[in-house]
């Protein structure tokens, strides 16, 4: 069994930035990650994905202003998030597809206010 554990979420101002971090109990280094996000009253989203060769993918909305990464020796996934908007409020998870499994973090408050 894997645990992801979150950390990096805060409240910040609109154009601000954070950096999210998701460290995992074991070897992800042959797995895709991803990060999603819930804002209150949508569903959950898909906001970004690294491959294990470091290939990446991102929701339209955050194009340009987040970067996924990750740090195979430290079984660590980052989110690098900039310019952020009220918009990008919520919580967010850190995911993985392991062994066969999903596996979730606990998630991470972001808030983006004035």
């Amino acid at each position: 069994q894997v645990q992801l554990v979150e950390s990096g979420g805060g409240l910040v101002q609109p154009g601000g930035s954070l950096r999210l971090s998701c460290a995992a109990s074991g070897s992800i280094s042959r797995n895709t990650m991803d990060w999603y996000r819930q804002a209150p009253g949508k569903q959950r989203e898909l906001v970004a994905a690294i491959t294990s060769g470091g290939s990446t993918i991102y929701a339209d909305s955050v194009k340009g202003r987040f970067t996924i990464s990750r740090d195979n020796a430290k079984n660590t996934v980052y989110l690098q998030m900039n310019s952020l908007n009220p918009e990008d409020t919520g919580v967010y998870y850190c995911h993985g597809r392991i062994y066969g499994y999903d596996y979730w973090g606990q998630g991470t408050q972001v808030t983006v206010s004035s």
